[in-house]
């Protein structure tokens, strides 16, 4: 009995020896691990959402006195918001400060049409001082930089015999090209009421080397390569305000 009550009590001690003995639980280190890892792994990249052609207008037109008119303008936007429309820019045009080129957005195209051929817009205009014949033009986008916030920009238009041809030799002479003569491709758009009508905007980052660009022989035989078949209008415009 006294042999049996000692083995017990070897064995007692064994069993408390081994729990004292047994390893840490992991539970706190995988937390611990899982823990540093969020602190070291970096956050995921912002994605740009995909771009998506959109349909502008542009007004070109006169003013007498810039500083009366915009002050009217910006009272009348509640009417061209109503008409789906949504504000772009105002540029100045450098050689004639007071031609303007207005560019909004829109949503729907007739009923922007609608809205620029209504006497109440003929009338508002005239009140606030434009002094010539609007000239109201109808893109739509396929290519847009968002990154572009040049304050000179200059707009080429033209005619093309082929679209598909001109934008191959477009892509071809490449942006980096455009770059290095002072130009950034801020904008391309077809005509609405003609798709074979190409319009360009261009921010300047060099106005002398774009201005010698636009004048470069090189340039206009590149045009008729591509099957322009109209005499480019080239426009430099600063941004107001």
């Amino acid at each position: 009995m006294k042999r049996f009550s000692t083995a017990l009590t070897v064995l007692v001690m064994l069993v408390v020896a081994a729990c004292n003995n047994a390893p840490e639980k992991t539970a706190d280190t995988t937390t611990a691990a899982t823990t540093d890892t969020a602190k070291t792994t970096p956050p995921p990249a912002d994605v740009k959402p995909a771009f998506k052609p959109f349909d502008v207008v542009e007004i070109n037109h006169t003013v007498k006195d810039y500083a009366k008119w915009k002050p009217a303008f910006d009272a009348d936007s509640t009417a061209r918001i109503a008409s789906g429309l949504g504000f772009i820019v105002i540029g100045k045009n450098d050689a004639k400060p007071n031609n303007l080129v207005i560019a909004f957005t829109i949503t729907d195209i007739q009923k922007t049409k609608d809205f620029a051929a209504s006497p109440r817009l003929k009338d508002v205009m005239q009140k606030n001082g434009v002094i010539s014949k609007p000239v109201i033009s109808y893109y739509h986008v396929i290519r847009n930089n968002p990154d572009a916030k040049g304050k000179q920009w200059v707009l080429v238009t033209h005619k093309v015999k082929d679209f598909d041809a001109w934008l191959k030799v477009f892509d071809a002479e490449g942006a980096a090209t455009r770059a290095s003569f002072g130009l950034t491709d801020v904008a391309l758009a077809r005509g609405i009421d003609d798709p074979n009508l190409v319009h360009i905007v261009f921010d300047i980052t060099d106005m002398a080397k774009a201005k010698a660009r636009m004048s470069d022989p090189a340039l206009k035989k590149l045009m008729g390569d591509a099957g322009v078949i109209s005499a480019p209008t080239i426009e430099y415009y600063t941004t107001a305000d």
